[in-house]
């Protein structure tokens, strides 16, 4: 038998034993199907930052940092400043991991975060221009993965949300001679909402949450859904071949809205602790 072979049938094997396990509602790490595990998240972390935040979900560690500067509006949005946001997983986070730019899944990782901050309308962008067309403040967020166990989406989210939620930039103003001035005021950015992202993963015909590497080498499918304080889903990605119907849709949806209630006092916990310190 080849080597890819022996893979597969180990990965079947594998994967029957963890559906017999999650049909009696136990998984590997002793968690129940809708327990998330321990979430620490630290700010302030960064110096020269703008802001920053470090996030372990697990053992899937996230570090983030933002720098605010300004820079020229995108054509199609004269009217609001700039969010852009970053990922990379570092060589030394997991076996797969590769050296050099970045590859597909971390384009989709920072996308997804991106996509969700962007859409919540966690920051008011209408509140970052200058000069209306010219000039703005832009908001560059940089994610480094540390070490991967799984869930990265919901770990990057994290350490994006809260970098943003505690990041504080020099109060700038345009004089009469349309001159950009900075003045030694530090203000916080325009903070309107703080989104949450939760992520389930079906394997067979059960939907669980907040799965680790080993389960998402096993999983049919994967939807992450981002909700903001109002408990609406503002956006959403659905990933891996598998599919979900209807009612899996509508019972990972209703989930994942608990969930993100308990998520958002964790991160205001962080922020709060920021703010303080």
């Amino acid at each position: 038998m080849s080597a890819v072979k022996r893979s597969m049938v180990v990965e079947r094997l594998r994967k029957d034993q963890m559906v017999e396990l999650l049909s009696k509602e136990k998984r590997l790490d002793n968690r129940g199907l809708l327990d998330l595990r321990n979430i620490v998240i630290e700010t302030g972390v960064i110096e020269r930052a703008s802001g920053s935040a470090k996030v372990q979900v697990g053992n899937t560690q996230v570090i983030a940092g933002v720098k605010i500067e300004t820079g020229e509006p995108f054509p199609d949005t004269p009217d609001k400043g700039l969010l852009v946001v970053n990922a990379e997983v570092l060589p030394l986070a997991s076996a797969y991991a590769e050296p050099g730019p970045p590859d597909e899944d971390a384009i989709e990782l920072a996308r997804v975060v991106d996509r969700g901050v962007r859409e919540s309308k966690m920051i008011d962008l209408s509140k970052l221009i200058l000069i209306p067309g010219r000039k703005v403040h832009a908001v560059f967020v940089d994610v480094n993965v540390l070490n991967v166990d799984g869930n990265l989406f919901d770990a990057t989210s994290y350490a994006t949300v809260a970098s943003i939620a505690t990041a504080k930039m020099p109060k700038l103003f345009v004089d009469q001679n349309g001159q950009i001035k900075r003045t030694e005021e530090i203000i916080p950015l325009p903070i309107k909402s703080i989104p949450v992202s939760v992520t389930l993963a079906r394997i067979g015909d059960v939907l669980l949450v907040d799965p680790t590497s080993e389960e998402e080498a096993v999983m049919d499918a994967r939807i992450t859904l981002v909700f903001d304080e109002e408990d609406n889903v503002c956006a959403g990605q659905k990933g891996q071949p598998g599919t979900l119907n209807f009612d899996q849709v509508k019972l990972a949806a209703n989930i994942a809205k608990v969930k993100a209630r308990e998520v958002r006092k964790i991160i205001l916990g962080g922020i709060t602790k920021d703010a303080k310190g």
